[in-house]
């Protein structure tokens, strides 16, 4: 029996037959049209005079190979497959940049994704970079997701996450154009959404790339500011209110530490010569690894300012131990001293030096750490100076980190006398008997 050129078909549940004619320049079957037919055998009739005569449409019957698109699509029973067929050849043609099929992963909310995305206990891009030991903290998120709340929600409410396209971002970023930000506050806003992007692309979630070419906002960010070697050697000599924030500025001056990591150094930390950087803290995510993930030993040449952090930590009104914080706070025991203290601290002894309480305020622990950085960098080489400062290119931190060369400690201890001995107290310098 020779092959029909159609397929007469009843759909479950369905009353009449519906038929489907082959294409004949694909040989595929074009999408069905209902027969408005009970039984098979007048169905079969209903397809041979289509076929001869034409379908019937609004009172006129219309050759087969004239039948529309938009015809078929207004007059048949049309699949999931067939929209998904329909919208993927129009795409190919040039007539459709995208389309959002429903009941897929990109047609969840798009708002919704982004505060998912920045959710820390439930964010699936957060549990993968903790997979993979890369540094991401509860803080980072915390901000990030705010900034979707404040400037992402309100403009794509009600949005999808396959709809998004190049365009509404750049829609986002007109906006932050007039809202009188910093160029650095607008990239990092701006980054809140094009980084989820980024990783539902990644993910296969969506299926372009709608962050390329994003032109970001540029301009200068406010210069830390770093202390010259007379303004280091007159504020380690002038008195301070709190001991505590003195020692701290030390460490960030003479050893490079980051202001969390100064909070988070415990007494089992101190070494003979030198710190072990374990830990980092702040006061969302509390005792944390460091930036990078990884500790380090950072060289301390100085056996008094050693012996005042060991006097500091035995200081402790909570109690001294191994685990005990050696800049502890003052009423909550088992934590370290607030960053704001040492803020404080180090902005009133510039002000006892002479400097206005506006140019003390230009100054912070983390510009001290941009001291020691910029007097060592022309001292020792870069791979010494990171294995100090814990910054880390990808290379660096692939060939390096967790490796030292034999002399390496005493080359590191040498630049740091020679850039810094002179500007503290001779008996910090001076071993202890």
């Amino acid at each position: 029996m020779a092959k029909l050129p159609f397929s007469i078909f009843r759909r479950a549940g369905r009353r009449f037959y519906s038929v489907a004619v082959i294409n004949e320049a694909t040989g595929e079957y074009l999408p069905a049209i209902s027969t408005k037919q009970e039984t098979e055998t007048a169905a079969i009739e209903t397809a041979f005079r289509w076929l001869r005569d034409g379908i019937p449409r609004r009172g006129e019957a219309v050759p087969v190979k004239k039948y529309t698109l938009r015809d078929m699509t207004t007059e048949t029973d049309i699949t999931v497959a067939d929209c998904e067929f329909i919208c993927k050849e129009l795409q190919r043609r040039g007539l459709l940049k995208s389309f959002v099929m429903t009941e897929t992963r990109a047609a969840v909310s798009f708002t919704e994704y982004l505060l998912n995305f920045w959710d820390y206990d439930n964010s699936p891009y957060v549990r993968e970079k903790l997979r993979k030991n890369h540094g991401i903290h509860r803080r980072y998120c915390n901000m990030q997701k705010r900034a979707v709340e404040v400037y992402w929600q309100p403009l794509f409410s009600g949005r999808v996450l396959g709809e998004i396209s190049k365009k509404d971002i750049e829609a986002l970023i007109d906006t932050l154009d007039a809202a009188g930000l910093s160029p650095q506050r607008k990239n990092y806003i701006t980054k809140a959404g094009t980084i989820a992007l980024k990783w539902a692309f990644n993910k296969e979630l969506i299926d372009r790339d709608v962050t390329q070419g994003i032109t970001w906002f540029s301009g200068k960010c406010n210069e830390r500011q770093i202390l010259t070697p007379e303004l280091t050697a007159g504020l380690f000599s002038v008195q301070w209110a709190d001991r505590r924030a003195r020692l701290a500025c030390m460490l960030a001056a003479l050893a490079g530490m980051r202001a969390g990591e100064i909070q988070g150094l415990r007494v089992q930390d101190i070494g003979r010569g030198c710190l072990y950087v374990r830990h980092s803290w702040n006061c969302i995510d509390g005792l944390k690894t460091t930036k990078t993930n990884e500790a380090r030993t950072v060289e301390l040449p100085f056996p008094g300012i050693i012996q005042e952090l060991i006097n500091l930590a035995k200081d402790n009104p909570h109690g001294a131990g191994l685990e005990s914080f050696v800049f502890w706070a003052d009423r909550v025991p088992g934590k370290p001293v607030e960053q704001c203290v040492l803020v404080r601290g180090l902005r009133a002894a510039l002000e006892n030096l002479g400097m206005s309480k506006k140019a003390a305020a230009g100054y912070c622990v983390h510009g001290l750490r941009h001291t020691y950085t910029a007097y060592l960098r022309d001292k020792i080489n870069d791979k010494l100076l990171q294995s100090q400062t814990g910054h880390k290119t990808a290379a660096m931190l692939d060939h390096y980190s967790n490796h030292r060369k034999a002399g390496d400690r005493l080359a590191i201890q040498a630049a740091v006398l020679q850039a810094f001995g002179s500007l503290v107290k001779p008996e910090y310098t001076a071993a202890r008997s």
